[in-house]
This record gives structure tokens, C-alpha cells and sequence, in this order.
């Protein structure tokens, strides 16, 4: 079961990377603000207060760094195409207080529940993360920041995840809820991004 863990770890760094390299070609973060609070306030969480052992501690740590690079590259791009009538200082609070939230709840949920796993708060973020990458590809009514590649990678990462979770903790129902979730709304991004490419006049199969 060790290499589904590091099967998720390669495919969840393959997402973080694929969506750095389309913010970067697209100025345009792909990943939704919620979720890059979330994600990198698991990954400092789980790396430097409550660190995971062995190899999830590598991977932890390298996640980190390329979340922290789409944070760069959020405050850069989504700075510029912010609505005209938002003043940079209150996007900059907006996200700092989103960020805020997010760290306190992941580490009070951890120490409440004692999931120093992390599982249930990654499974939860996940989720959330799913939902929003829908709104984020609705809300644009284009391509920026997204690839299908990036869907598909996040999905097999999280399907890694799920089988590994699944081997050490089989009578938990709520990770069976959280796997199956993100898998159906994964598939509705897909499924979105496809029809939104063909509409747009965009082979998905050759946007990386």
C-alpha cells in the first residue's frame, strides 16, 4: 500500500506543477483562492507543527514549496484581474483573513479530533477543492489557469489517496463519503472542461 502513497504524491505534484506551468503561460492562477488556503496551510501544517514521518514528509514539504508558488503567483495575476471596483488593499486582507481561517481551522480540527494523519482534513479540503475548481471554470467561462491534464492528475492522486486510506482505516464511512464525492464532482470538472473547450474552438487533448 506504500506505493499508492507515493503514487498520490507523484500525481498530486504533477497537479501543483501543471497548474504553475499554465499560470504562468496564462497569467492567471488556476487553482481557487479557498482551496490554495486550505492546501498550503495543510502542507506548513503537517511538514513543520504536527510533521508526518518518512516519505510523506518529503512529499509534505515539496508540496509546500509549489503551493507557495501558485500563492505568488495569485497575489500577481488575480491582483490584476480583480473586479474593477476592489481595491488592492481589501484583496490583500481577503486573502490573508481567508488564510488565517484556514490554518486555525486545519489545526484545531487536528488537535480536537486527534487526527495528526491528517486524512479527514485533507479528504475535507479535497472535497472543497473539487467544488471550487467547478465554480472557478463556470465563473471564467474560459480556459485560464485549467488544463484537463490537471483535472486528471488530481483525480488519480486522490484515488491513490483513497486506497491507501482505505487499507489502513476501512471502517471509516466518512473517507468512503469524502473518496466517492470528489470522484463524481472530479468528473464533472472534466466533464465541464471538455464541453467548455469544444465551445471555445480548444482541442483539451493539447492544452498541457
Amino acid at each position: 500500500m506504500q506505493w499508492f502513497g507515493i503514487a498520490s504524491g507523484v500525481f498530486w505534484s504533477i497537479t501543483y506543477l501543471l497548474l504553475i506551468k499554465r499560470g504562468y503561460q496564462d497569467k492567471a492562477c488556476g487553482m481557487p483562492m479557498a482551496a490554495l488556503a486550505l492546501n498550503i496551510s495543510w502542507e506548513f501544517i503537517f511538514s513543520f507543527i504536527h510533521p508526518h514521518g518518512g516519505f510523506q514528509l518529503v512529499i509534505n514539504i515539496a508540496w509546500f514549496v509549489l503551493d507557495s508558488i501558485l500563492v505568488v503567483q495569485y497575489l500577481r495575476y488575480e491582483s490584476a484581474r480583480r473586479p474593477a471596483g476592489d481595491s488592492a488593499a481589501f484583496f490583500y486582507a481577503t486573502f490573508l483573513s481567508i488564510l488565517a481561517v484556514s490554518f486555525l481551522a486545519i489545526l484545531l480540527a487536528t488537535r480536537e479530533f486527534e487526527n495528526y494523519g491528517g486524512h479527514y482534513t485533507a479528504f475535507g479540503q479535497n472535497l472543497l477543492m473539487s467544488i471550487l475548481f467547478i465554480r472557478l471554470l463556470l465563473d471564467r467561462k474560459d480556459l485560464a489557469g485549467q488544463s484537463l491534464y490537471i483535472g486528471l492528475a488530481k483525480m488519480l492522486g486522490t484515488f491513490c489517496a483513497s486506497v491507501m486510506v482505505f487499507a489502513y482505516a476501512p471502517e471509516s464511512h466518512l473517507t468512503v463519503f469524502f473518496a466517492w464525492a470528489i470522484l463524481c464532482f472530479d468528473l464533472v470538472y472534466i466533464g465541464l472542461f471538455i464541453r467548455q473547450s469544444r465551445r471555445l474552438g480548444i482541442n483539451p487533448l493539447l492544452r498541457w
